[in-house]
């Protein structure tokens, strides 16, 4: 039987307890007290937070590369709206949750990591009723960031079609906390030895990875990125085609898998890894089996819009 203790020996049990993968955190911000803190033994939040047992909430993964935060007012603006479509507040204004943003990523005493803002319903109880939550919640963490390995974009990768399907077309729309479906996505591909899955809408369209956004170059060279109605709005995504729209021919619509097979090249874009080609799908070639000019050149303008227009720690 477990034995009861007080705060004081449990908080001992607590700071003697190895944590996995601890030594990734730079620091963390927790709304509640209004501080940054460095040990990673101490990032806790309440149980019951709805955010924690419901999924209730939303959250934005920023990253920041030589000291510059890339897309935060994009990723602001994506958090408010998935907040809305929840009838989530905010527990302070914008302004001041850019502010604790920035303020975590430089407490981490890094220029290269990832954010990673969580806004939750609150604690308040263990039911489903949100309204026993008075108080939104809000956790920020700075944590290392490793890129990609240069091969992977030399090499291309692989991709397949989930037998997860893709979320319904209101919920895609929320980069809302429960990654459930993202998660068994990302699981089946390890099992599978793919390196992305792609999962499809019910009418057969192609939707989104589990992390990332998905377009392709048709045999006339024209970017296509699916619609988004079964896909979060990404937002490396959108910035990747202001960039190259003066460059290439761009649409958006539905995109089926036999064009995908078609296609001179399929290209996954996200925040981590930029764009990056897919060479071959379900095990067939993509083209040539070379990643791709379009691919390549998406890279090279996100990296150096980072170095332009990235926010300033």
């Amino acid at each position: 039987m477990a034995k009861v203790v007080g705060s004081d020996e449990y908080l001992g049990l607590l700071l003697g307890t190895p944590r996995h993968g601890e030594q990734s955190v730079l620091a963390f911000y927790d709304h509640r007290l209004g501080a940054i803190c460095r040990d990673p033994r101490l990032m806790l939040m309440p149980w019951d937070d709805h955010l924690v047992h419901r999924g209730d909430g939303v959250f934005e993964t920023i990253k920041y590369i030589d000291g510059k935060m890339y897309q935060l007012e994009a990723h602001l603006d994506r958090m408010e709206t998935s907040a809305k479509g929840i009838y989530l507040s905010l527990p302070c204004p914008r302004d001041e949750i850019r502010e604790h943003i920035l303020d975590t990523a430089r407490a981490g005493g890094s220029d290269i990591g990832l954010v990673r803002v969580l806004l939750g319903r609150g604690p308040g109880g263990f039911g489903v009723d949100p309204f026993e939550c008075p108080v939104p919640s809000l956790y920020i963490v700075a944590y290392k960031f490793t890129p990609k390995p240069e091969n992977l974009f030399e090499n291309g990768v692989t991709a397949f079609k989930t037998s997860i399907p893709a979320k319904q077309p209101w919920l895609a729309k929320i980069k809302s906390l429960d990654y459930l479906p993202n998660a068994l996505m990302k699981r089946e591909a390890e099992e599978k030895g793919f390196t992305f899955p792609l999962c499809f809408d019910a009418h057969g369209f192609l939707a989104e990875g589990a992390t990332e956004n998905v377009c392709i170059v048709d045999k006339q060279g024209r970017l296509i990125a699916p619609e988004f109605t079964s896909a979060l709005r990404g937002t490396t995504l959108l910035r990747a085609v202001d960039l190259i729209k003066h460059e290439i021919p761009i649409s958006f619509r539905g995109v089926t898998e036999g064009e995908l097979f078609e296609a001179k090249e399929v290209i996954v874009i996200g925040t981590t890894l930029d764009a990056i080609s897919v060479i071959r799908y379900e095990g067939k070639p993509i083209h040539d089996v070379r990643p791709g000019p379009v691919s390549k050149r998406i890279r090279e303008l996100l990296k150096k819009d980072l170095q332009e227009n990235g926010t300033p720690l």
